[in-house]
């Protein structure tokens, strides 16, 4: 978690921390880097969208974003497809 979220809203604080607090290290990394780089621009229907996703398993999402599986409809936002366009870029050259 970086040093901006002295000058975050509540709502933007409360959504970095469980970010970088899931549960597993590897979604901590995940969502936290994410919500580090986003979470000042993302939009109120954006963070709703975000703050839907980290209350979803962790086990789905790593799914989702990292193998690859199928992401139901629901989930199927732009919000996601950045953390997953995020994930590809970094580990392009894996």
């Amino acid at each position: 978690m970086t040093g901006q979220s002295g000058t975050l809203d509540p709502r933007r604080r409360r959504a970095l921390y469980r970010a970088w607090h899931r549960g597993t290290r590897e979604m901590d990394l995940l969502l936290g880097r994410f919500a580090d780089a986003h979470i000042e621009k993302l939009s109120d229907r954006d963070l709703a969208e975000f703050e839907a996703l980290i209350d979803y398993p962790d086990d789905e999402l790593f799914g989702w974003i990292v193998r690859g599986d199928p992401v139901p409809e629901k989930f199927a936002t732009p919000v996601l497809a950045s953390i997953i366009a995020r994930y590809a870029k970094d580990h392009d050259n894996c």
